[in-house]
């Protein structure tokens, strides 16, 4: 019979292609988590992955049967969220997935907030790119995540929208556009931006706050954090967007920076996702109006138009 832990290893090595990491990430030996897979493959009669010494394939049924597990055990999560709350204890740990473009933002101000409405309410974050959130969200083991859109948003996810954030221009003091009024699009058509690694959503997104301006993407250099981006321009090694959020919570304070608001710009959009199966909407929605109100006294304080 087939087993949850065997369907749990399974995703892991489906997600992974690595035994050695999909037992770490399943807190087992590798022997332990071989011996799964073998267990698992002689109950169902298949091989769900090729091995060699250098690497680890899955097989198209392996594949196959590994979303099929991530579904299984979203629902199971689901189902003991579901039973959590009929006994009572109102489902107490939550399972939270941020982006780093906006969590380290908003969080140190709604965390307080959320302890306020929820007070029995425990929450555990983990931040990562939104693309592993979505897989771990998927696969039960996230059970919110707040991220940007755009992005693919599987049919299973549910998203609330619970703001904009926009963008200004990020030079050094001597720049042509410092100090300007306001900038836009046609300002900085066919220039080329300092922007973060590839794989973080903002990425795409700054490229895209001025379609008609043909933005690019300067790959001299390239970030991972936005304090670093914005060090970056500080150096002189060019220009960026930076997201009103990051501002108004002050990753650019004490860096001599010109930020010029950006007219016309299309801004990304924070949501919040959850599985559709879920049993905890309402304190989903509960979270979302702490991030907002969170923003909003941000911004308040920082001065920055809503």
């Amino acid at each position: 019979m087939t087993t949850l832990r065997q369907l749990r290893f399974l995703v892991a090595l489906e997600e992974t292609c690595s035994f050695s990491q999909a037992a770490g990430r399943c807190n087992v030996t590798q022997s332990t988590f071989s011996a799964g897979i073998r267990e698992l493959e002689d109950a169902l009669g298949v091989q769900v992955a090729e091995r060699t010494r250098q690497n680890v394939s899955m097989t198209p049924l392996g594949t196959d049967l590994a979303a099929r597990g991530r579904d299984i055990l979203a629902s199971v999560a689901d189902l003991e969220d579901h039973a959590a709350r009929e006994a009572g204890t109102g489902g107490a740990l939550l399972r939270m997935g941020v982006i780093p473009t906006v969590g380290p933002f908003i969080l140190p101000r709604a965390l307080p907030l959320i302890r306020a409405r929820l007070p029995g309410l425990k929450v555990s974050l983990r931040e990562e790119l939104t693309d592993s959130l979505v897989e771990s969200l998927l696969a039960g083991r996230l059970d919110l995540v707040l991220m940007a859109l755009p992005h693919p948003v599987p049919a299973r996810v549910e998203t609330r929208t619970l703001f904009e954030d926009s963008y200004h221009l990020a030079t050094r003091l001597d720049h042509p556009l410092a100090n300007a009024g306001s900038v836009e699009g046609e300002d900085l058509n066919g220039r080329r931006l300092l922007l973060l690694d590839r794989g973080h959503c903002l990425q795409r997104h700054a490229l895209s706050a001025f379609p008609e301006a043909l933005l690019s993407e300067d790959e001299s250099f390239a970030a991972t954090s936005l304090p670093t981006l914005a060090a970056m321009v500080e150096e002189g090694l060019g220009i960026t967007l930076l997201p009103d959020l990051a501002i108004a919570a002050g990753a650019v304070t004490g860096q001599h920076l010109s930020l010029t608001a950006l007219r016309g710009a299309r801004p990304r959009q924070i949501v919040l996702a959850w599985r559709k199966s879920s049993a905890r909407s309402e304190t989903f929605e509960q979270i979302g109006a702490s991030l907002t109100e969170a923003r909003d006294t941000l911004f308040a304080e920082a001065h920055l138009p809503d």
